[in-house]
C-alpha cells in the first residue's frame, strides 16, 4: 500500500500508508554488468550479476524492508475483533502485502518526473526498471490483493476494495495535496480493519485501534512531506505530541469482565477495578518501546529540521509502527492477544536484519 501506508510506509515504511530517507545510491547490486569489467575471461555464471541487479532494483522499488510493518495491521485487527488469527487472517495479510506493494510501485510510477530531478538514483529514473513495468506491477498486485481478500470472505472484500481505491487515489491525485496525509492514514486504518473483517467478520470493535494507528500514520506522513527539503519544525513537534498522546491512550487499561460480572461490576463495587494483568503490563512495555522509537528522532528533527534529521524522523516513525501494532494487539485483551502481540513485535528485529543483509537500510515512504 502506500508508503506509510503509508504511512510508515520500516525504515523498518505509511499509511500508509503507508518506510526513512531517499533510496541509497546503487551499490554492486544496482550496477548492471559491473562484474563484466574485470580482466580475463568472464566466469561461468555471467548472468548472475545482471539478474541480481534486476532483483535489487525491484527490491528498491517495492521497499522490501518496509513489508515487515504490514502483517501487524491484520494481526492487530484480528485481536481487536476479539478473534484468534486463523487462515482468513493469513489471507488478509497476503492481501495487505499485495496492496502495499502495489502502492509502492504506483508511487514511483506517478513520481517518475519528480524523482528524475530529486532522486535520480531510484529504479525508474535510473533506467533500471521501465515505467510501464512498474505500472503493470501495480495493477497486477492490486488484483492479487483483491483476490486474496475475496478468499477471506465478503466482509474482507468490503474493506479491501476501498483500501485499494485509497492507495490509487493517494498516489495518483492526493499525495501532494493537503489531503495526502489523511489519505495515507485512512489506508493504514483500513488495513487494520481488513484483518478484523477477515478474521472476525466485522469491523466495529476494531475501529478504536484503527483510529490510533491512523493517527500515528498521519503524523509520520506529515513529517515525510519535507524529507528532501527539511525546514519544518511544526511537523516533527506535532508528531512528537501525537506520539505522547497515543502512548497514553494505548496504555489505558481496557477491562474485559466475564459476562456474568459485567452488570455487577459498577463503579465503586468489588470487581470493577481488577489488578493489572500480565497482558496489561505487556501493553505498557510495548507502548514504552513505541514512544522511545518514535520520540527521539522527532525531537531531533524539531531542534534541527535539516533533511538528514527529517529523514531519520520518518524512519523512526516507520519503525515505531511495529511496536504500536503489537501494543494494540495486546491492549485488546482478546484470547491469545499476548502471543499475537509478541509475534508482531518480533517483526521489528526481523525487518532490521533483512534490511542489513539486503543493503537497504534506508527506505523512504515518499
Amino acid at each position: 500500500m502506500s508508503r506509510a501506508a503509508a504511512a510508515a510506509r520500516d525504515t523498518a515504511g505509511p499509511s500508509g500508508a503507508p518506510a526513512a530517507s531517499p533510496r541509497p545510491p546503487a551499490g554492486a547490486a544496482g550496477v548492471p554488468g559491473a562484474a563484466s569489467k574485470a580482466a580475463g575471461p568472464p566466469p561461468a555464471n555471467t548472468e548472475a550479476s545482471p539478474r541480481a541487479a534486476r532483483l535489487g532494483a525491484w527490491a528498491e522499488l517495492l521497499r522490501l524492508p518496509a513489508l515487515f510493518t504490514v502483517p501487524g495491521d491484520a494481526l492487530a485487527g484480528a485481536a481487536a475483533a476479539g478473534a484468534r488469527p486463523g487462515p482468513r487472517t493469513l489471507l488478509a495479510i497476503g492481501s495487505s502485502l499485495c496492496l502495499y506493494e502495489a502502492g509502492m510501485a504506483l508511487n514511483d510510477w506517478a513520481d517518475r518526473a519528480e524523482d528524475a530531478a530529486e532522486r535520480p538514483h531510484r529504479p525508474l529514473p535510473s533506467g533500471r526498471i521501465r515505467p510501464a513495468a512498474a505500472l503493470t506491477a501495480a495493477g497486477v498486485l492490486t488484483g492479487a490483493g483483491l483476490a486474496l481478500a475475496a478468499g477471506a470472505g465478503r466482509p474482507a472484500v468490503a474493506v479491501a476494495a476501498p483500501l485499494a481505491a485509497t492507495v490509487w487515489a493517494y498516489d495518483l491525485a492526493l499525495k501532494h495535496t493537503p489531503a495526502g496525509p489523511a489519505a495515507m492514514a485512512a489506508a493504514r486504518g483500513l488495513d487494520l480493519l481488513l484483518g478484523a473483517a477477515a478474521t472476525g467478520g466485522g469491523t466495529r470493535a476494531a475501529l478504536p485501534s484503527a483510529a490510533l494507528l491512523g493517527s500515528h500514520t498521519l503524523a509520520v506522513t506529515a513529517v515525510s512531506r519535507r524529507e528532501t527539503t527539511g525546514g519544518s519544525v511544526r511537523a516533527p513537534l506535532a508528531a512528537l505530541a501525537t506520539t505522547a498522546a497515543l502512548t497514553g491512550l494505548v496504555a489505558r487499561r481496557r477491562t474485559r469482565l466475564p459476562a456474568g460480572r459485567r452488570a455487577a461490576a459498577a463503579p465503586g463495587l468489588s470487581g470493577s477495578n481488577p489488578a493489572p494483568t500480565a497482558t496489561e503490563a505487556l501493553t505498557a512495555a510495548l507502548g514504552a518501546v513505541y514512544a522511545a522509537t518514535a520520540a527521539r528522532p522527532y525531537f531531533h528533527a524539531a531542534l534541527n529540521p535539516s533533511p538528514p534529521l527529517t529523514q531519520r524522523a520518518v524512519g523512526g516513525g516507520i519503525r515505531a509502527t511495529v511496536p504500536l501494532q503489537a501494543a494494540l494487539a495486546a491492549r485488546s485483551g482478546a484470547s491469545g492477544a499476548a502471543v499475537t502481540s509478541l509475534l508482531v513485535a518480533a517483526l521489528a528485529p526481523a525487518g532490521r536484519l533483512f534490511a542489513r543483509r539486503s543493503a537497504m537500510r534506508k527506505v523512504s515512504i515518499t
